[in-house]
């Protein structure tokens, strides 16, 4: 298979939109497969930014004054994009946050002080570890149970083992990756959240993949909580996003103290502003959230079904040459699963192997992705990673796979 099939839209236009793609590496052009870690940034993007710092910058909430309101206006109005994205019930139920990893730290925090010491939190073993340590910490700060749910060996979540941990009703929140950053694995979300709320718990989906590469409908799967990041869906770096059911977030006392997340202050007491500027505390990434609402009405304009459809194309593709790299494995046999494969190459570390590629002009990531655990359920201590966006090509995908025929050639 060399092209993308018949049904499969051709996105390769795209290309265009992104400058730093037209670069070359050690005299050979860019081939850039290392989206899953941090996505390049379209030209509307670098340009929204731009333009409100050279033209339309104040801090925001607090001016009276015409530039404050006027960026005031531009940043609230990405709320409306955001919760459009998610297709969530208001603008209300989204709080901006630093990352995904920040979002789920507040949710950890504030939720978790919801939690009683004899509830527990399930997550998974194929989890990153900001989906990990923060629960752990949960753990020691107030003595929850913390459950893994097991991965089988295609690399999908075991959910007749995860409804086995979930039946003694003491989970109070389900905390699972949407998308593996490393296996590509999509989670049945809907039937988790089923499962979730059939033994009284709650569910927040980590979206740090999955936003990037497909429709999210937090209504249709039934999440209580949804987060994603910035810098993954072709937007800034410094701006993740926390969605919660406005009801949640009116229980949850606050993450952090300081300016705009109150409604009075004394020396006494304070009170808190309304949802979701609770959250929201001290002057915030103004320019990034902007720069986030520039890549969702990108995104949006495409279409995240076409996205879909170009990235099942692509990984289709990249699993039929990869597969005929002699001695390369795929870590992961998902049946449903995005735009990011992980592999290894007998008698080579993944590490030499990023390199040697990186050589080539080609850039892969190496390592354990943060996901320790994962790769010590598959009996690895590294993989390479290549990881697929809007503007990745069939022909990067061959050009990957040819030089790895090489590249192994050479080792051994």
């Amino acid at each position: 298979m060399n092209a993308l099939s018949s049904t499969t839209p051709d996105l390769s236009h795209l290309r265009a939109d992104f400058p730093i793609l037209s670069e070359t590496i050690r005299g050979k052009p860019f081939v850039f497969l290392d989206s899953a870690a941090s996505a390049q940034k379209p030209a509307v993007v670098i340009d929204a930014m731009t333009h409100t710092m050279r033209h339309q910058y104040a801090n925001v909430h607090r001016g009276l004054h015409w530039m404050s309101e006027r960026t005031s206006d531009a940043y609230e109005g990405v709320r409306d994009k955001v919760a459009a994205l998610l297709n969530a019930a208001s603008r209300e139920e989204i709080v901006f946050t630093g990352s995904s990893t920040g979002a789920i730290n507040l949710v950890a925090y504030s939720y978790g002080a919801l939690l009683r010491p004899d509830q527990a939190v399930l997550i998974s073993e194929m989890e990153h570890h900001a989906n990990i340590v923060p629960w752990q910490m949960l753990r020691d700060r107030r003595g929850i149970e913390l459950r893994v749910a097991p991965v089988d060996e295609r690399g999908e979540l075991d959910l007749g083992a995860m409804e086995a941990l979930l039946a003694d009703g003491r989970v109070g929140l389900v905390s699972i990756t949407h998308m593996s950053n490393v296996l590509g694995t999509v989670t049945p979300a809907a039937r988790i959240a089923e499962l979730a709320h059939a033994a009284g718990a709650l569910l927040l989906l980590d979206g740090s993949q999955a936003a990037v590469h497909r429709p999210v409908d937090v209504k249709a799967i039934g999440a209580d909580f949804y987060v994603f990041t910035g810098h993954k869906l072709y937007g800034p770096t410094g701006i993740g996003v926390l969605w919660a059911r406005h009801a949640l977030l009116e229980a949850m006392p606050p993450f952090m103290g300081g300016g705009d997340m109150i409604g009075s202050v004394s020396f006494e007491r304070s009170t808190w502003a309304e949802v979701p500027h609770k959250f929201e505390a001290g002057t915030p990434p103004i320019v990034e959230v902007i720069g986030l609402g520039a890549a969702i009405d990108y995104v949006q304009a495409i279409g995240m079904g076409t996205i879909q459809a170009h990235e099942a194309g692509l990984t289709e593709h990249a699993l039929a040459r990869l597969g005929a790299v002699e001695g390369l494995r795929v870590i992961g046999e998902a049946r449903t699963r995005g735009g990011v494969i992980s592999f290894t190459v007998d008698g080579a570390h993944a590490h030499d192997i990023a390199t040697l590629l990186d050589r080539n002009g080609i850039a892969v990531r190496a390592g354990t992705h943060c996901a320790e655990p994962l790769m010590r359920r598959f009996g690895i201590t590294s993989t390479a990673r290549a990881s697929f966006g809007i503007y990745t090509t069939t022909q990067e995908i061959d050009v990957l796979a040819d030089t790895l025929d090489r590249i192994r050639s050479f080792l051994v």
